[in-house]
């Protein structure tokens, strides 16, 4: 089985050249940035697995994916840029960053959960950005900046 090259998360809004640890528009860690072009392909890859899983977390507690061959054929159609191989709960991601204000949930194969029933798309996106900034930064807290320190 041959995997596909992990592209760089970097969607070009990078807040680690002005003192940040975790980037607040890829969600990876300063020396991730700095080093990303000296990482051999399964580090990277590492890397592009931790970011899906917090995204997925993330998205599932505020958005359900009852139909993703919908949600699939949606994002052709509306030809929004997506990664194919990633877990549908990222394309909702790259959905709503695209227009989340023009989007109706039914008609894209999706459900708000119940806590977020209530909640504008637009802010559904803001707050689902939100947590994936917070969750990287616990993860940097725990479990990179002790190992800093002590080196």
């Amino acid at each position: 089985m041959v995997l596909a090259r992990v592209k760089t998360p970097c969607i070009g809004i990078c807040s680690t050249s002005i003192g940040d640890e975790v980037c607040r528009g890829c969600k990876r860690f300063s020396h991730e940035v700095i080093d990303w072009n000296a990482y051999n392909e399964s580090q990277r890859r590492l890397i592009a697995e931790r970011l899906e899983g917090f995204l997925i977390q993330v998205v599932a507690n505020k958005v359900q994916v009852v139909d993703a061959a919908l949600l699939e054929t949606q994002m052709r159609h509306q030809n929004i840029r997506f990664d194919e191989r990633q877990n549908p709960y990222c394309w909702v991601f790259k959905l709503l960053e695209a227009g989340a204000s023009q989007v109706q949930p039914a008609s894209y194969g999706l459900q708000l959960t119940h806590a977020w029933a209530e909640q504008p798309l637009v802010e559904i996106k803001d707050a689902i950005d939100k947590d994936f900034y917070a969750l990287s930064c616990a993860y940097y807290e725990r479990y990179i900046a002790p190992g800093e320190a002590q080196a």
